[in-house]
């Protein structure tokens, strides 16, 4: 039987054990240029001992951000700010991929520069509100993508994922979770597009797709993994019955030969066992908790071969030696909520609570 501290081979690289540190937005990256800093270097550096670190979502371009003090893989002071991230994980004999994550319609121009408004696949405002360094706003209504737009951001994703081996990351995960832009193409009630990008189940998976397909030719294939999540209502996103899109989105990104598939999970357990049946490669699941945080009791969706690797969000915060502690049965200490949010000033109030 596999067990949680087996090994693991993801994208040739070998992972010490079978338990993964899921992206949580930290809203860390202070100052001027969106750069990471110092305690960024030291967080993750800290959180080593899990087989793979997936980073906070880190913006591909400028109009990609969408919440305060998030950091960027678009400049050249970016690049090496990541370097001194990168090389704190390796030298405690880490492995760490970045989470490339453009928001598109959610945030707020107010976070961006140059006059620059949130983008989206169709001009339709998300309801609800993000946090800003002025308070709480209402989300906007996002400019409409033009075909150029969209070549652009697709350009975007292979640049950042680029400049991200540049930093010395191992991978990098693309994120199409959790109502951020290219759920918002995924989704119908964000995409209204009657066009090639919109409309029926390919035109709707189209983006995601054209991203993974140039994000693996940028870097190879083996450096990518992609984060899902079906169904999930955050971000005001609306799928019912996601199975159809999601199996047709597997289905045409089985020939790339992605280092992984990362899904956050909804209460279908049953559309789990369909996903993990349809995709090829390694599968790591963050399972459905809400509203607790992902505790013990989940490694064993490893040993039944629900999936290869579980991620852990809120538990590494609390415990940054969490694979140690987790193989000698605790303890643990309790997330305090204060932390969950760790400086990304968000409330969360759908599932996944504790993810981002």
């Amino acid at each position: 039987m596999t067990t949680p501290f087996d090994p693991i081979v993801l994208g040739g690289k070998h992972l010490a054990n079978r338990i993964a540190m899921a992206p949580m937005t930290r809203s860390r990256a202070f100052g001027t240029g969106a750069e990471p800093t110092e305690l960024m270097a030291t967080y993750y550096a800290q959180r080593a001992g899990a087989g793979l670190i997936v980073t906070e979502g880190i913006q591909p371009s400028p109009v990609g951000q969408g919440y305060p003090d998030t950091p960027g893989l678009h400049t050249a002071g970016q690049v090496r700010a990541w370097r001194t991230v990168t090389d704190g994980v390796h030298r405690e004999g880490g492995v760490i991929f970045a989470q490339l994550m453009h928001t598109g319609r959610v945030g707020h121009p107010s976070l961006l520069p140059d006059g620059l408004v949130p983008v989206g696949p169709s001009a339709v405002a998300a309801k609800g509100q993000v946090f800003t360094h002025e308070g709480p706003k209402d989300f906007v209504t996002p400019r409409e993508l033009s075909e150029a737009d969209i070549r652009q951001t697709i350009a975007d994703f292979a640049t950042a994922a680029r400049n991200a081996v540049e930093a010395g990351f191992d991978g990098v995960e693309i994120h199409g979770a959790n109502g951020y832009l290219i759920h918002q193409f995924l989704a119908p009630n964000s995409n209204l597009r009657t066009d090639g990008w919109g409309g029926d189940t390919q035109g709707r998976i189209r983006l995601a797709v054209e991203v993974a397909t140039a994000v693996a030719e940028a870097i190879g294939s083996h450096r990518v993994g992609l984060r899902i999540s079906p169904g999930n209502p955050y971000n005001d996103i609306v799928e019912d019955g996601p199975d159809e899109v999601y199996l047709a989105l597997l289905d045409r990104l089985a020939g790339l030969d992605l280092a992984y598939l990362h899904l956050l999970e909804g209460p279908d357990r049953e559309l789990t066992g369909r996903l993990r049946k349809s995709w090829p490669g390694a599968f790591i699941i963050n399972p459905f908790t809400h509203p607790d945080a992902t505790g013990p009791e989940a490694l064993k969706l490893i040993e039944d071969g629900t999936a290869d690797m579980v991620a852990y969000g809120a538990l590494f915060l609390a415990n940054p030696d969490l694979p140690r502690r987790l193989a000698a049965g605790g303890p643990f200490n309790t997330p305090d909520k204060a932390t969950f949010y760790g400086g990304d000033h968000r409330g969360y109030t759908d599932y996944p609570a504790l993810t981002a």
